[in-house]
């Protein structure tokens, strides 16, 4: 009665949401695939591996021969692996910090390069499976390697399960818990947990490109020599037309033959007739494998103007970027869960990434430090300016276009021109000073006392050169400027500015007093 009353008032509880899984792919719910046993395993819906692979496990690796899909491979895997990884703490707290210091400790136990690499080909077979090796290290449980595994060892049931496919259970063996490491990827629905890798798109070009070669090199071989005929009388035995045949099979090596009286020799030369471009087609296809892989085609040919290749050079970068997101999330939500859930519960959990955006780009950090050193390296050794654009990624002013001065750039023009700024101009001081002169308009103008004050030299030079010490060591050991740009996020947390930072301190102080006499005086 209460409960009735109470939707009568419009004080009834809201609808409790539906947690069920309704459109599983169990118990034939999954129209595509009909019924789906738990236990059995799952067929990938790659039609392409499935109907002219038979779903062979080996069906997709013949791709990899092709010497267009190798290299452009091979290009996007290692612009993966040169860039640095780090591991970021979930967390401010002591127990954060220890179990981000584990995970950088196991990265570099495991050779987290080597085990990418292994595990980028699941973006070409659109999964990888990797199995963790763990060990007792004292208290801690470590892991000491992980072993990237052929995919094609292994299956999933309805359940989408992990199993190892053996040649006794047809159904493969369910696999434990938190012992293998896995990812997927191209698919577009979560209900194919074989993904669709980059060989489902790179079949037909692969296919079409082979076969074209294959009727090239007919045609190179037919219309590359001439045919040989030879012509016996009708009275010729077949004995005489056997010698015939083998002579002129003989021609292809032999400088001389001999023949029969009335027998002769003819070389037909096939004249092609017809547009058809072999090169054409193979250069379309190796085209279309680049895009497919990197995105673009400039990086893997040299095509295009500077603006388009550093164009499409982004598009390829956007592909790296999307690789180490998807092997780095993949490990950070199952072994670094796992490692981190075992020595220290209750952590936050880190997480590791590869520095992709600022791979190329210099930190600001270090363009300040190497803008402060460029003056010494250039007293040292000729730099081109052109080298300077090329290292700051500032393009060079074109033209007649505006660029920004600094001030003391700004001071030097001025002067050379003979032009003085209001700012700076003060009334003339009297010939003679009185000691009730001190407070008085005829006294220097507060920049003429820190232009005197900055030609004293209090300890300007000795601090800057504690400050670029490391850059002045580096280049007595003769590193050159790209190693030492290299370094710059090195140097400058330990870089010595506390001499500076007093100097710096002590003229703001006095151009802080000296603006408030003017003021004063004003």
């Amino acid at each position: 009665m209460l409960t009735h009353l109470k939707r009568l008032i419009g004080f009834a509880e809201p609808k409790r949401p539906e947690a069920r899984e309704i459109a599983s792919t169990l118990d034939g719910r999954d129209i595509t695939r009909g019924y789906v046993d738990p236990l059995m395993l799952l067929l990938p819906q790659d039609d392409i591996l499935v109907e002219r692979g038979a779903n062979a496990p080996g069906f997709y690796r013949q791709i990899l021969s092709d010497a267009q899909v190798g290299a452009t491979l091979q290009q996007r895997r290692l612009a993966l692996l040169r860039t640095e990884w780090q591991v970021i703490p979930g967390g401010e707290t002591r127990v954060d910090r220890q179990a981000a210091a584990l995970i950088e400790e196991t990265l570099e136990r495991i050779r987290w390069d080597a085990v990418c690499a292994g595990m980028h080909y699941g973006v070409f077979y659109g999964h990888a499976v990797a199995e963790c090796l763990w060990a007792r290290e004292g208290s801690r449980i470590v892991l000491d390697a992980v072993r990237v595994r052929d995919r094609a060892r292994f299956g999933f049931d309805g359940a989408q399960r992990l199993r190892l496919r053996t040649a006794s259970q047809s159904n493969g063996e369910l696999l434990p818990e938190r012992k293998f490491w896995n990812f997927r990827t191209g698919a577009d629905h979560d209900d194919e947990p074989y993904g669709l890798g980059l060989a489902h798109w790179l079949y037909w070009p692969v296919l079409f490109k082979r076969a074209n070669i294959k009727f090239w090199l007919i045609a190179a071989e037919k219309f590359g020599s001439p045919t040989a005929m030879g012509v016996f009388p009708p009275n010729a035995t077949a004995q005489e037309r056997q010698q015939l045949l083998a002579t002129l099979r003989a021609i292809q090596t032999d400088a001389g033959v001999i023949l029969p009286e009335g027998m002769t020799i003819e070389l037909l030369e096939a004249k092609r007739a017809g547009g058809t471009d072999y090169p054409a087609l193979c250069a379309y296809m190796d085209a279309a494998i680049a895009k497919l892989v990197l995105g673009q085609v400039m990086t893997s040919e040299a095509v295009g103007g500077q603006y388009k290749a550093e164009v499409q050079d982004q598009v390829k970068d956007d592909l790296v970027k999307a690789d180490a997101d998807l092997i780095c999330d993949s490990f950070n939500r199952s072994v670094v869960r796992w490692l981190v859930d075992w020595n220290h519960p209750g952590a936050a959990y880190p997480k590791v990434w590869r520095q992709v955006d600022d791979a190329d780009n210099i930190p600001p950090e270090a363009l300040n430090a190497f803008a402060m050193g460029i003056d010494r390296l250039a007293a040292l050794m000729p730099i081109p300016a052109s080298h300077i654009y090329r290292v700051t990624k500032i393009p060079a002013p074109a033209g007649d276009e505006p660029v920004l001065q600094s001030i003391a750039a700004t001071s030097a023009t001025s002067a050379t021109s003979g032009a003085v700024p209001e700012a700076t101009e003060t009334p003339d001081a009297p010939d003679e000073a009185t000691p009730t002169d001190f407070a008085e308009p005829g006294r220097a103008d507060a920049q003429d006392l820190i232009d005197t004050e900055g030609d004293r030299d209090p300890g300007w030079d000795a601090a800057m050169t504690a400050l670029l010490k490391p850059l002045f060591d580096a280049l007595a050991d003769g590193l050159t400027p790209e190693e030492i740009l290299g370094k710059m996020d090195e140097w400058y947390p330990a870089m010595n500015d506390d001499q500076l930072t007093a100097l710096l301190t002590q003229a703001l102080a006095a151009a802080d007093t000296i603006g408030r006499l003017e003021a004063r005086d004003d």
